[in-house]
């Protein structure tokens, strides 16, 4: 009888695992995959002969805030339409409208040529705020590694367009109010310990040719390394920064994140640090760190409404 009641308890054991399992698995799933509306492809402007372009992807029940998520790693990115729902669901599931932004990929395009197609970007999802249903004045941005930059190119070069600017859309404001991110260089002129850095004084190794031709020439590379640094433009307009950050990171150095928030402090502006311990660049569980982005754009983006 003592044998038959363990069976029984050790198979009802069994049973209830397998079963709770399946419910955390479809818990999870239908986490991230949230019903939304999409618009692919959606052009915001022209790279030479190349059209450049964006998703647009809706929540179900959205909050009437709109999120631009810069899609690029090495400063390349993907294809239009390729963004997938499960990378911003944390974000969606808060109701955010997310603007999954790509563009023209280095070589093809240097980096500074990057930097202001997303400034385009920006102005471009203001112009038709309306259309897309979120509020032009209360825009956020996020992205990782050269999504990051990007991003804090925005944050901290975002501004108005020409008032005199044939193109409508020109003329709006490239400025982001909210920005979360992951392990962002920062300071292009000075890479630190990570192993990009030839020691050399000039670019990272890897990515000389995404800066242009002149880029191994050091007097050139100190105006355009500088340009092309957030570090350098930081003003008291800056927005709030969220940054998640590894401390094992070597290609882009967590020391990077520490130095942008030391020149943001002395500007009396708010760039808060999140240390991941053993983090390298990227780590397994950086989807569910995406939650915490969209606490941060709660806070700083729906102030007031």
């Amino acid at each position: 009888m003592t044998f038959r009641r363990f069976i029984r308890g050790f198979l009802w054991t069994v049973v209830s695992l397998v079963v709770l399992a399946a419910l955390v698995a479809g818990g999870l799933w239908w986490y991230f995959h949230p019903a939304v509306q999409r618009m692919d492809a959606v052009v915001y402007g022209q790279r030479g002969d190349r059209p450049l372009a964006l998703d647009v992807i809706k929540p179900a029940k959205p909050n009437g805030l709109g999120i631009l998520l810069l899609v690029s790693g090495g400063w390349k990115s993907g294809k239009p339409g390729s963004f997938r729902e499960w990378m911003g669901a944390p974000l969606l599931r808060h109701g955010y409208t997310l603007f999954a932004v790509y563009h023209v990929s280095q070589p093809e395009a240097t980096v500074m040529e990057i930097i202001d197609d997303m400034h385009r970007a920006v102005r471009f999802v203001r112009h038709q705020a309306r259309d897309y249903g979120v509020d032009p004045q209360r825009l956020g941005v996020t992205g990782g590694s050269a999504g990051g930059h990007l991003s804090l190119m925005l944050a901290t070069r975002g501004r108005p367009g020409p008032r005199e600017a044939a193109d409508p859309v020109e003329r709006e404001s490239s400025a982001v109010q909210a920005v979360a991110i992951f392990y962002p260089v920062t300071d292009l002129l000075n890479l630190g310990t990570s192993t990009e850095n030839l020691g050399d004084g000039g670019p990272p190794k890897s990515f000389r040719r995404a800066f242009g031709p002149q880029a191994t020439n050091l007097a050139v590379w100190k105006a355009v390394g500088r340009d092309s640094s957030p570090i350098y433009h930081i003003t008291t307009n800056l927005p709030p920064v969220l940054i998640h950050h590894g401390d094992a990171d070597t290609l882009a150095p967590l020391e990077q994140s520490e130095w942008f928030q030391g020149k943001a402090r002395e500007a009396g502006q708010t760039v808060q640090i999140v240390v991941h311990p053993g983090g390298q660049h990227g780590w397994l569980t950086m989807v569910f760190d995406i939650r915490k982005f969209g606490d941060w754009f709660d806070q700083h983006l729906r102030q007031g409404r």
